[in-house]
């Protein structure tokens, strides 16, 4: 399961990767925000990122004006690794060598169809495990 979120800056581009979704039959669940109505990025990144650590939810996309305070606010969170990416090869690397689990997206630096691009490329990467266990999991430490 896929989980989305946004404030008010990444409102429209979480509403273009909602249709690209549903047209490729994938399903989500949305933690908001509804509208463009200003709200506090942390209150987004918080929601989900609790619906991936409780299982509910493998990965997530998180969409603000530029991507970083969600990714700064979803990083706080024990057991995520949010990536704020703006091009194919590091949405799909961060995956495959970090095991991210968060993608984090900017709605006013953006355009939808490189936004949707970097969403495939992340949903359709998997971790490589190997070598790379070992780097995440210092990430993980106390």
């Amino acid at each position: 399961m896929i989980v989305l979120g946004c404030d008010h800056g990444g409102f429209e581009l979480k509403q273009a990767i909602m249709k690209h979704l549903d047209e490729a039959g994938k399903e989500y669940i949305d933690v908001g925000s509804y509208n463009t109505d200003s709200i506090d990025y942390p209150v987004i990144a918080k929601a989900l990122c609790e619906k991936i650590t409780s299982g509910e939810a493998e990965l997530g996309i998180l969409c603000c004006g530029t991507g970083i305070g969600m990714s700064m606010a979803a990083n706080k969170v024990k057991g995520i690794r949010a990536a704020c990416c703006s091009d194919t090869f590091s949405a799909r690397l961060t995956r495959n060598h970090n095991n991210a689990n968060v993608l984090c997206l900017g709605g006013r630096v953006l355009g939808a169809g490189l936004a949707l691009d970097l969403v495939d490329a992340f949903l359709g990467a998997e971790f490589e495990g190997g070598r790379h266990q070992r780097r995440v999991d210092m990430l993980e430490g106390d």
